[in-house]
């Protein structure tokens, strides 16, 4: 599958690659984006630069940098995973670096990508699930048309507690509806 490069008003998203792995770094070793994201996974160095050197090529997903035009400093990624063609789905993910977060780069980045989704790819339904306590993010998923459609109790763990996942998800006609709103 073709890794598209996406252009928006404020921002370029481009198959993430090796420049990547500082920002990546970066990203995964934030304390309160791994909270938020439910990551448990502690990284090596070494993890991060071999998976930007190899994701591009990596089937079944597409894998964008959120950069800004002309300056291409990796500000986050938003992936959309587990591209099913034949049931017309996929899983969206999203995050951003954290001196970029609630600049309204997130919001225009998962524009762009639902765009691939239902005009470029044809798909029927784009989910996702995100922490409970990650009410910025529900809140723009919300604006955005995602519908809640169920609650996972106790899915992630937020630091020696528990917290809930909250599945979300956007269909083609929903979407269509919203972009002629």
């Amino acid at each position: 599958m073709e890794k598209p490069t996406l252009l928006g008003e404020m921002l370029v998203l481009r198959p993430i690659g090796p420049q990547d792995a500082d920002g990546v770094w970066d990203l995964v070793t934030d304390p309160e984006g791994r909270r938020l994201t439910g990551t448990t996974h502690e990284f090596t160095r070494a993890e991060v630069d071999a998976w930007c050197a190899a994701v591009a090529d990596a089937p079944g997903r597409i894998d964008l940098a959120v950069t800004m035009d002309p300056a291409d400093e990796y500000l986050g990624e938003i992936v959309l995973q587990d591209i099913d063609e034949a049931v017309g789905s996929a899983q969206m993910r999203l995050a951003m670096r954290p001196a970029y977060r609630g600049r309204g780069y997130g919001t225009e980045a998962i524009e762009l990508v639902l765009g691939l989704a239902f005009d470029g790819l044809g798909l029927h339904r784009v989910g996702l699930d995100v922490l409970a306590v990650n009410t910025r993010a529900i809140s723009i998923y919300e604006n955005l048309g995602f519908r809640l459609e169920g609650r996972r109790r106790d899915a992630y763990r937020d630091g020696e507690r528990w917290c809930d996942a909250i599945d979300m998800g956007l269909l083609e006609d929903e979407y269509r509806a919203r972009q002629i709103g």
